[in-house]
């Protein structure tokens, strides 16, 4: 059954690649820290979370390299637009998922960036491991047979 879609959630910004390089165990939805500017930048749908990651340092879970566009009609405290930014989670499951990075070998990947219901923003992560290459081209395999079987199963009505 295919997942409803509720109008109200905007999305922002898609990590598209994620599900492609990385095999994905988790998911989980985390707050954001953000700054005025910041949240004003995000309503007008510019963002870039293609080349972030998170990491558990000092007991808080962190967004690195995530891009933010300076607010247009912001001034002199304006953002920084790749700052670190604090991600909000419960303390059960930071230490799941600083436990998995430790000792199974995973990494936490933004999936997804949105403004939810209640307008506030959340970032969707995964705690996921990353694919080799031969597993790549199984998942490019699979994406064209089913486009060709789609394809295929049109033609025939």
């Amino acid at each position: 059954m295919a997942k409803q879609k509720n109008p109200n959630i905007r999305t922002v910004a898609e990590n598209r690649k994620a599900r492609f390089a990385y095999e994905v165990q988790d998911t989980l939805e985390a707050g954001l820290a953000l700054t005025g500017t910041e949240v004003k930048s995000l309503r007008e749908g510019q963002a870039n979370i293609q080349e972030s990651y998170a990491s558990v340092e000092g007991g808080e879970l962190w967004l690195i390299n995530s891009y933010v566009p300076e607010y247009s009609a912001g001034n002199r405290f304006n953002h920084e637009p790749r700052r670190r930014r604090k991600l909000l989670v419960s303390r059960r499951e930071l230490a799941r998922l600083a436990q998995a990075v430790e000792r199974e070998g995973m990494t936490i990947v933004p999936l997804r960036l949105y403004f939810n219901e209640r307008g506030i923003a959340k970032l969707q992560i995964a705690l996921a491991r990353g694919k080799k290459l031969h597993d790549k081209r199984e998942t490019v395999k699979k994406r064209d047979w089913s486009r060709e079987k789609a394809r295929l199963l049109k033609e025939r009505g």
